[in-house]
């Protein structure tokens, strides 16, 4: 069974080629890591991966068709972390868990995703009280929401992650990215000193994307 293909992707940004002839195959059950330093494109390869930006050419394709075919499609398989915590600062961690898992359509017991990243005894208090550490973990656990579920996103693309969490978190982290992978889901994962590649490492392939800077 086929997981995501990419065929001789590139990127540009303003009028700069970022990447050019990316060819990268994960397979369900498999991680692909990410490295190279800040402006060698893999932030702008997970938000073109997650249909947030257009390659400037080239083709992606999900289980043997064409993501560009249907977008909406697309957009609910995947679940993309970016840099920034998208969290509403005046609910409380409960709050924010429970609006993605109702958006999800899961199971509203968000319970075993709190516990997940330890982060139970914050259930009930705003987000604009937390530590950076814990509201990354905070927009984490959406990972854990609905894991088990068939309706869970099968394409995880995480940008940097680990940023931010302290070893135990990173461990939780790489604990439920193996948990997507045992359930033959795919992730695409790029890394920045935070133990991940370590940790994955019997389970993901590694990517340095200074092969295609230009």
């Amino acid at each position: 069974m086929q997981g995501l293909i990419t065929h001789k992707l590139s990127c540009i940004r303003g009028e700069q080629s970022v990447f050019t002839g990316l060819d990268i195959a994960v397979n369900p059950g498999r991680a692909l890591l990410l490295s190279g330093p800040n402006g060698s494109g893999k932030s702008s390869l997970l938000r073109i991966l997650a249909g947030l930006l257009p390659p400037a050419t080239g083709r992606i394709d999900w289980e043997g068709t064409n993501i560009a075919a249907d977008q909406d499609a697309h957009r609910a398989r995947v679940a993309y972390i970016g840099h920034e915590d998208p969290l509403k600062p005046n609910l409380t961690v409960m709050e924010n868990l429970s609006f993605w898992a109702r958006m999800y359509g899961f199971d509203p017991n968000i319970e075993p995703a709190l516990f997940q990243f330890s982060i139970e005894s914050l259930a009930g208090v705003p987000v604009k009280y937390l530590s950076a550490g814990q509201r990354r973990r905070t927009t984490l656990a959406r990972l854990a929401l609905g894991q088990n579920s068939e309706a869970g996103p099968a394409l995880w693309l995480l940008d940097e992650p680990g940023a931010g969490l302290d070893r135990g978190a990173v461990a939780m982290l790489a604990n439920t990215i193996l948990a997507h992978l045992s359930n033959e889901g795919v992730a695409i994962v790029s890394t920045h000193g935070d133990r991940l590649d370590e940790l994955l490492a019997e389970h993901a392939d590694s990517f340095d994307m200074r092969k295609l800077s230009t």
